[in-house]
């Protein structure tokens, strides 16, 4: 299942990062837009910034996102961690450079975002570990919207199949 996250939790912050460390992840690849910033703010919470420094010191953190790399350096820099922007996801050369630049195997990484059209399917495409987290609000870049019918699409078909549904989260 190609949209099928391997993990799916409320946020960032209720991931079980010492169980993905036990798995051997040594590298956390967070999507920006909407899983560790609201689209229309310009800096991240400070709960969210202390989280993502407490997990440099076990885990190399690097942001992805398809914006420009205007919006996403100002992240970077205010975290002090690296980032790939204009990454094209779903396609996969935003996690090849990530890949080749920390010498990782894919079983080593792992894709944390909250869209099952870009974040989801592009690291199952890749064959990269996925964590599925809700929207952190409502309001998403135009662009998003056509991904968000999709994915309520999806969403409904894996709820009737009892593989997956909104709200009920898993490890």
């Amino acid at each position: 299942m190609k949209f099928y996250p391997n993990m799916y939790q409320k946020n960032i912050h209720s991931i079980p990062y010492s169980k993905l460390k036990k798995m051997g992840i040594k590298c956390l690849v967070f999507d920006l837009d909407n899983t560790i910033a609201l689209i229309d703010q310009h800096m991240i919470t400070d709960d969210t910034k202390k989280l993502l420094t407490n997990l440099k010191r076990d885990f190399q953190v690097v942001i992805i996102s398809n914006n420009v790399v205007k919006r996403v350096k100002t992240y970077a820099n205010y975290l002090d961690c690296d980032y790939v922007a204009n990454a094209s996801k779903p396609l996969s050369k935003g996690y090849q450079k990530i890949r080749k630049r920390y010498h990782l195997k894919k079983e080593e990484m792992c894709m944390i975002g909250d869209q099952l059209i870009t974040d989801i399917y592009g690291g199952n495409r890749y064959h990269i570990f996925t964590i599925l987290v809700d929207p952190l609000g409502k309001k998403d870049l135009k662009i998003t919207g056509l991904n968000r019918f999709l994915e309520r699409k999806i969403l409904k078909r894996y709820e009737e199949k009892g593989i997956m549904k909104k709200g009920e989260y898993y490890e």
